[in-house]
Order: structure tokens, then C-alpha cells, then sequence
């Protein structure tokens, strides 16, 4: 991570004309007020997209972004201003916005940079330069070809390709200075399918921290099998039976509504502000006993995966939930002060223009002792949600809505028929306490997670493995 630090420091702050002392010394300009943190922010962002449709490239588009985010925190008051320029004059006028938030009266020097040289848990080559704009093409190509060779039926495909690459470096009043390089990769398929007069979708991708070789034609076909598999099970669809029932659901992506039910009301600001259905819980039985909920971020390549979080600290490996039992909650610097406890490495921004809050990295559920295939033969009737969309969540009630993208109806432990048009509604914290059977085939999903709070959007990774839920879930279809 030395060579990261020396290539950020080159290639961010020197080709702006900057430097870990100017960032220190600029600091010092908030820390002679009385200020309990403080934070310099830099980033450059280049960013290129692809999207095909039917042969045909319908948009393409390449952008660089660059500024600083200054911050200064005292008490639970918070002084944010940003720049979308790093020029030195734009970083100290920035620091000087934030120096209201604090009284006037403490002195303090400037900090000697020192160095941190965080984790190493993914790749730090550019993404956008690994392959040729003929190259990116000729891929969504082959994505294309592929899917229209699966099946006949197959009328329609879409193909979208995503890169960027990101450099950040974080000065702070401590003196802690810290350096980041972020690749990260996206490839997206959609397909269309019909028979007769009737036409169903199917979708599937993936990515994390890795150069563009990381497509390489197996990933691409398991991508392509996947989307069409879903768009013709779809195809023979029956509506959705409802009212409250058994439900099995799917590994990997499933865990989306771990992440949204459960996740963000283990945050430590819903917490420490006591919005959380979760707060003042630590040691409380939360979820049935062999439920284990674990944030990961330093998981090598993963989407949801940083070498270092937001404010410069090391990501690493929190345990939220321990055989059922509330262990921690999820902390930035500021919510980890407030509270009384250390920082997770979950301070996140969306970018320089935001503040960091206490955010999910990768977050999963561990691995059971169960079977797939036992768990849903011991189905007598029920739902076995194998994919889900989209979904929301209530954080201060748990209460959440997600639609399924591929279902079956189960009956006598067998897959009866496919189902569309279910929904599945429920409370988090009630539906953890019901869960009776937990897989041993925990995944993560295969990298198209993005989380959404206060208006930021930030990569990241969710997984689970198979769960039997014998109560608090009702599934929204036609009353059968």
C-alpha cells in the first residue's frame, strides 16, 4: 500500500499543485478553534459507461470529477464545505467556511503528516484503460450473441458496461493521512423473452474491484444463462398466491432485504439518535439462535470492499449479530465518539461533495448446517423466493416491501410452478426471530449492489444463505 500512497500523492495532490503538509497546515486553521475532528477530503473520479441495445451502442459517455470535501466537528455539530476544484485557494477557503462551527479560544499547531498505508484487499489498476473502446464494444457484443443463441424466444437484449477509477486521499487533524485507489467494474444484461402474445424479463450481472478481464467469456455466459433462465421461468408464470405463509428465500442477492430490513437499523447514527428498532439492544436476543449478521469490508475484490473507509480508517470484519444476540452497531469517527466506542471502518460518502456517515460495506449472513434441497422439501405449501427487485424499508419500524423477480409455489417439499407478482411484507427485526432453518450455501451477490441514504449512493455487497421463515412474512399476490 506504500505504492498506492506514493501514486495518490503524485498523481492527486502534486498534479494539483498540493501536499501533505499544505493539507495540514490548512487544517491547522480549524483546529485553532475548538473542534473535536476534522477532515480533508480529496478525490478524482473518472468514469465511463456503455449501453447496447440490439446491435447498436445507444450511449456511451466518459467523465472526470475532482474536488474536496472540509470538515470540522464538534460535539454532535457538524460544518461541511465542499469545493469542485483543488486548487489550494478552493481548500483553504473551504476550511475557513467550517471554522464557524466551533468557538474560538484553543490553539493548536499543525499536525505532522504521517502516513497510513491501510489494507490491500483489491486491484489498483484503471479499468477504463485495460481494454479499447473497440474492445468494450465487442464485449456487450458478445453478451448479446450469446443470449440470442440461448433460446428462440429470446427477442430483446440490453447490455450495459460501467468503469471507474477512483483516487482519494484523506488528511486529518490528527495527522493521519491516508491514500485510496478504487477500480471498480460493472457488466449488465437484460433480455427479453416471448411466447405467443405474452413477454417476460430477465436480468443479470456482476462486477467488484477488478480490471476489465475480469469478464472474461465464462463469467459472460454464466451472466447471459441466468437472465434468460429467469425471463423463461417467467414465461410459464402463474399470479402470485397470497396471505401469510412459510417462505423459503434464495441465497446471495436475497440478502438485499437482510441489508434493508436489518442493515441500516444497525447503523450507529439511527442508533445513537434512538430511530433505530435496534437501539439500546447490545446483548439483547434479537434473531433466532444460529443467526449470525457479519459487515465485511475488506473482503478481497468485492464490490462493496475498501482498502481503507472514508475518513481513513481500515475496514474490517464487524459482527452485528452472534447466534441471534445484538453485538455492535455499525460506526463512523463522529457516531463511534458520541457513543462511546470505537470506529468500524464504516465511515462512507458518496463523494467529496458529501459528508461520511456510518454505512454498510459487504453484509451478509453466515452459513447454517441445512441443505438447500432439505429445506425446501420440508415445505408442506409455501414460497420459495429465488430473486428478488426492488424494495423498501421503514428504519424506525423495520417494516419493509420487496417484490420478487423469480418465485415458485411449493407444495409437498416439491417446486410446483413458477409465480409472478408476489411480494413479500414483513418487519426485520421480528422476521430474524422466526427464521427455523439456515443453509450451509451462503453467497454474496455477484456484484450490483448500490445503497441509498440521505440521498448518497455508495457501492456495496449483500449475501445470505437459504433461510426457511415459518412466520411474520405475508406475501402480496391474488388471494387464492
Amino acid at each position: 500500500m506504500q505504492q498506492t500512497y506514493r501514486t495518490v500523492a503524485r498523481d492527486l495532490l502534486a498534479a494539483n499543485h498540493l501536499s501533505p503538509e499544505l493539507l495540514a497546515q490548512t487544517l491547522s486553521l480549524i483546529g485553532r478553534r475548538q473542534v473535536d475532528y476534522a477532515d480533508i477530503y480529496c478525490q478524482r473520479t473518472a468514469f465511463e459507461s456503455w449501453h447496447l441495445e440490439e446491435g447498436i451502442v445507444k450511449s456511451g459517455s466518459f467523465q472526470i470529477d475532482q474536488g474536496v470535501g472540509v470538515r470540522a466537528v464538534a460535539g454532535e455539530k457538524t460544518a461541511f464545505a465542499y469545493a469542485d476544484s483543488l486548487h489550494p485557494d478552493s481548500i483553504k477557503r473551504s476550511a475557513e467556511a467550517v471554522r464557524v462551527i466551533a468557538a474560538a479560544g484553543q490553539s493548536a499547531e499543525a499536525k505532522v503528516a504521517v502516513p497510513h498505508y491501510g489494507k490491500n484487499v483489491h486491484a489498483v489498476a484503471n479499468p477504463i484503460a485495460s481494454l479499447d473502446s473497440a474492445a468494450k464494444v465487442a464485449l456487450l457484443n458478445k453478451v448479446e450473441a450469446l443470449a440470442k443463441a440461448a433460446d428462440p424466444r429470446i427477442v430483446q437484449v440490453m447490455a450495459g458496461l460501467t468503469c471507474e477509477y477512483d483516487l482519494v486521499y484523506i488528511a486529518r487533524l490528527d495527522g493521519k493521512h491516508s491514500a485510496d485507489i478504487r477500480p471498480l467494474v460493472r457488466l449488465s444484461v437484460s433480455v427479453i423473452a416471448k411466447q405467443g402474445d405474452r413477454r417476460e424479463q430477465g436480468g443479470a450481472g456482476g462486477g467488484g474491484r477488478f480490471d476489465l478481464a475480469y469478464f472474461d467469456e465464462k463469467r459472460l455466459t454464466e451472466y447471459v444463462q441466468t437472465a434468460v433462465k429467469q425471463a423463461l421461468t417467467n414465461l410459464e408464470s402463474r399470479p402470485a398466491p397470497a396471505g401469510a405463509m412459510t417462505v423459503v428465500l434464495g441465497n446471495g442477492w436475497p440478502g438485499v432485504l437482510l441489508h434493508e430490513a436489518v442493515g441500516h437499523g444497525l447503523e450507529g447514527d439511527f442508533n445513537r439518535k434512538e430511530t433505530s428498532a435496534f437501539s439500546g439492544r447490545i446483548g439483547e436476543r434479537v434473531a433466532a439462535k444460529g443467526v449470525t449478521v457479519v459487515d465485511q469490508g475488506d473482503i478481497e475484490h468485492r464490490r462493496g470492499s475498501l482498502n481503507i473507509d472514508d475518513e481513513g480508517n481500515d475496514t474490517r470484519r464487524t459482527v452485528l449479530i452472534e447466534d441471534g444476540i445484538l453485538t455492535g452497531y455499525l460506526q463512523d469517527e463522529t457516531n463511534a465518539r458520541l457513543m462511546g466506542t470505537a470506529p468500524t471502518g464504516n465511515g462512507r460518502r458518496e463523494s467529496y461533495s458529501s459528508a461520511p456517515m456510518p454505512r454498510m460495506t459487504n453484509t451478509f449472513m453466515e452459513n447454517g448446517s441445512h441443505d438447500p434441497e432439505e429445506i425446501i422439501a420440508s415445505i408442506d405449501k409455501g414460497l420459495y423466493a429465488v430473486n428478488f427487485g426492488g424494495g423498501q424499508v421503514d428504519i424506525t419500524s423495520g417494516k419493509f416491501v420487496f417484490s420478487a423477480s423469480e418465485a415458485w409455489w411449493v407444495e409437498n417439499g416439491k417446486l410446483q410452478y413458477p409465480v409472478k407478482g408476489a411480494t413479500i411484507i414483513g418487519n426485520g427485526p421480528e422476521v430474524l426471530k422466526h427464521v427455523s432453518m439456515i443453509g450451509n450455501d451462503t453467497a454474496l451477490d455477484t456484484g450490483v449492489g448500490v445503497c441509498g441514504k440521505d440521498g448518497q449512493s455508495v457501492p456495496v455487497g449483500v449475501g445470505q444463505p437459504t433461510l426457511r421463515i415459518d412466520a411474520g412474512l405475508t406475501v402480496g399476490g391474488r388471494e387464492v
